[in-house]
């Protein structure tokens, strides 16, 4: 077993210190592998870590100061505001400063092509720096986000090549900063409900030459509400709005290039209302805002037209090479689909480091006597408590938080996987390229929605079962997890409600129950090289062993009735056990439908659908751990192979190793976690469950050694976790008594430590007299004391 004497994977971007609290150094001296090994594979290589720490540099370093995160415990949400637009725009300065931007080579494309134009050359955001140095921005939202994460996007997706070239020079040199308004007061996934209008205006019925779109909320419930970068800081909007031509025909939603404000002095254009929709749980760097549009006129060429135009006279068409396949009628859905691959990848990092803040403060704190100690009792009784246990040496500490920390790596690579799946379908969506058929975009559309809602849902929870596990000090805000926490929750509602996105799973999941059982073998070609076509083979299988409609599909696949420990940690049994139940509880879920709909239960296909949601949410469930579980195995198997041919891969032995002990640590988790589900398809048989809980002890046992060098990998520094917790020398105690004092109730103190409020307050008990008992009640006390009309006797 290879041990490292040093934490070569330290605070990234500061030297390592010279004291570190003797516990995380002992953790970090016994480690079974490299976590620098590591550092660099999610890095993508050394070269991709030492760039990463060089950005991460410019950040912590910057001699403005204007990144110190040491007051935001403090500040009312309208000064983080204002600081973080400061952040962003000394972020810009920088970039510019070292030339960070697209490489040249960019610019328009033949107006008739229907490419993508290529980043411009100095396009900040096109750089693969800039995501790294909004990350080392400490995690601190930036109100202007939504310029990069849909608002550009759409414009490159969703415009013609002329609509591209007028505005991404603008978006390039920070002149347009723009957002992405979808949602309304009333409606948010329900687009196809959306109040907001667009009607075109010909010329000659007093439109502008050329005619123009009058964008207009009708009713109070159309008004934008949420989109964020809305409230105060962008000057455009990319609007979605009911498109009527100008004959009057609706023709259903579409985007349009709404300006708000003056480029000149940022002022509200006419007919414009915006503001900020208020204070909120977390998230409050960003605002939010709600905009109402009057009568708001707009040139006929605001409208994005790469798919879809509308001419002089008012006429609709679909745009010659803009493709009439079903698959290219989605590409408007594609950066929705985008933001929610960018959630469920960056749920990978806001986990790990709430598992980092958690996990090294279980291995700082102490709690509890080891009767098993051969400390010295002398020390002891000196209250040096030298035989506590460290906390997470506690079972159910590893149980909270070690299957988390797992998780987190699972993410990454479904995050990673997902991410350029899309962009690849985009790619060809884009150019035309009819391998692309509607299948692809619909599976596309169910793998991100079952693992955006799974993995935010899964995410959130864990960000507060690690604030949980670190007792008392966790409900500080010091700690880190508290903001961290209520920053995230918004994940689990934007871009569609987690409770809501498993019925658009489902639909596109039993249109393949539909094919299989029908028996139809040339209905499942179409899923080759699709996220669902695991299910077919158990889908097959699985049915022939099912009874009637009110008994539980009974899985094709089960653990032998002798199966021991070793069974239930074998890798390749734990994802065959995984895609039948997802397979099985389908099948479930369709036979709950038909039967609802049939015989004497005859409800309508509506009411039959709403009383299967919720075993519809167990399925899309089973069917996003599968993907999160695939794509670890596959992830490990591809390093595997190119350490094999000799790719040079940066883990070693070891390291694929401790990684495959998360992968089993995880699937035994969940196992545990949906036991019922697992039974109820017999795949598991009631006398296995203790020795699924013994093998998961087990895998427990096994990854507690190496906690720490997990966490150390993923190499976050102080400043971006902001947690007097989870410190990397651990120096925990004095890091929080410093954050205490920084309290501007402590520091605004009048003099002698008098305190905030006692001449106005305190002084009237204790001097005054207030409080003093002077016998009951009577008239001539309550006149003295001021209170005859308002206290009556009793």
């Amino acid at each position: 077993m290879m041990t490292t004497t040093t934490t070569t994977a330290a605070n990234a971007t500061a030297a390592v210190p010279d004291t570190v609290n003797p516990d995380l150094a002992r953790e970090r001296a016994s480690l079974p592998f490299d976590p620098m090994a590591l550092t660099n594979f999610l890095d993508g290589g050394a070269d991709g870590t030492a760039r990463r720490r060089t950005l991460e540099g410019w950040i912590v370093n910057d001699d403005t100061g204007i990144f110190s995160n040491e007051n935001n415990d403090y500040l009312h949400r309208t000064e983080r505001h204002a600081r973080s637009l400061a952040k962003f725009v000394r972020l810009v300065e920088l970039c510019r400063a070292a030339g960070i931007g697209a490489p040249g080579g960019g610019g328009r494309t033949d107006p008739n092509s229907t490419a993508a134009v290529r980043p411009l050359e100095g396009d900040i955001i096109a750089a693969p720096e800039f995501q790294t140095l909004v990350a080392a921005c400490s995690d601190d939202p930036l109100p202007t986000s939504l310029h990069w994460v849909m608002f550009v996007p759409n414009i490159l997706t969703l415009c013609d090549a002329d609509q591209q070239a007028r505005w991404l020079p603008l978006c390039r040199d920070w002149k347009m900063i723009g957002c992405y308004a979808q949602t309304e007061l009333g409606h948010g996934s329900n687009i196809r409900a959306l109040e907001t209008t667009a009607t075109f205006l010909r010329e000659r019925d007093g439109g502008a030459p050329g005619g123009e779109w009058i964008v207009h909320s009708p009713t109070v419930t159309s008004a934008k509400f949420w989109p964020g970068t809305l409230g105060k800081t962008a000057n455009t909007a990319m609007v979605i709005a009911q498109l009527i031509d100008g004959d009057g025909v609706p023709r259903g939603i579409h985007n349009f290039l709404v300006p708000l404000r003056s480029m000149d002095d940022h002022t509200l254009l006419p007919g414009v209302e915006t503001g900020d929709i208020g204070p909120k749980i977390g998230y409050n760097n960003m605002d939010n805002g709600f905009a109402r549009f009057t009568h708001v006129r707009i040139p006929r060429r605001n409208m994005a037209m790469r798919f879809s135009t509308v001419d002089e006279d008012g006429k609709y068409r679909t745009a010659e090479g803009g493709g009439s396949s079903d698959a290219a009628s989605k590409v408007a859905y594609i950066t929705m689909m985008q933001v929610r691959a960018y959630i469920i990848h960056t749920s990978n990092e806001a986990l790990a480091i709430a598992c980092t803040i958690a996990i090294r403060y279980s291995v700082v704190r102490r709690q509890g006597y080891d009767a098993d100690s051969d400390a010295d009792m002398e020390g002891k009784r000196a209250g040096n408590a030298p035989n506590e246990f460290q906390v997470l040496d506690y079972r159910q500490q590893q149980y909270r938080l070690l299957p988390l920390l797992a998780a987190s790596y699972a993410i990454f690579f479904t995050g990673k996987r997902v991410l350029a799946r899309l962009k690849d379908v985009e790619r060809r969506l884009v150019s035309g390229d009819g391998t692309i058929t509607k299948t692809v975009v619909a599976d596309m559309h169910a793998t991100t929605s079952a693992l955006k809602s799974y993995c935010t849902t899964f995410t959130a929870d864990g960000i507060e079962d690690c604030r949980k596990a670190c007792g008392g000090h966790g409900f500080l805000v010091c700690s880190g997890l508290v903001e961290l926490s209520n920053t995230y929750l918004q994940s689990c509602t934007v871009e569609g409600d987690n409770q809501m996105l498993p019925q658009q799973v489902i639909k596109v999941l039993l249109k393949l129950v539909g094919a299989v059982q029908s028996g139809d073998a040339a209905a499942t070609v179409e899923y080759e090289g699709t996220d669902m076509h695991y299910l077919i083979g158990p889908l097959k299988s699985s049915t022939i062993d099912r009874g009637g409609d009110d008994e539980p599909t009974r899985s094709a696949f089960a653990f032998p009735p002798d199966a021991g420990v070793d069974d239930f940690l074998n890798v390749g049994s734990l994802l065959t056990a995984f895609r039948h139940r997802a397979a099985c509880l389908l099948i479930d879920v369709a036979a709950q439908i038909r039967s609802s709909m049939e015989g004497d239960n005859n409800l309508t296909a509506q009411r039959a659908w709403n009383d299967a949601l919720l075993p519809m949410a167990r399925a899309s469930r089973a069917h996003a751990s599968y993907l999160l579980l695939r794509d670890f195995r596959d992830g490990l198997k591809a390093e595997e192979e190119r350490r094999r041919e000799g790719g040079g891969s940066c883990l070693g032995p070891n390291e694929l190793a401790v990684l495959r002990r998360c992968l089993v640590l995880l699937a035994l988790y969940w196992m545990d976690k949906f036991m019922e589900d697992f039974l109820q398809i017999r795949c598991v048989l009631p006398s296995h469950v203790i020795r699924i809980r013994r093998a998961l002890l087990d895998s427990l046992a096994t990854i507690r050694p190496c906690a720490v060098g997990l966490c150390d990998a993923r190499d976050f520094s102080d400043f971006r976790l902001k947690s007097a917790l989870g410190r990397y020398d651990g120096d925990v105690y004095p890091a929080i008594m410093e954050a205490a004092r920084r309290d501007p109730l402590n520091a605004m103190s009048s003099e002698g430590g008098v305190g905030l409020g006692y001449e106005e307050s305190i002084r009237r008990l204790i001097v005054g007299g207030v409080g003093e008992y002077r016998g009951r009640a009577t008239d001539e006390g309550r006149k003295d004391r001021g209170l005859s009309g308002t206290v009556s006797r009793l």
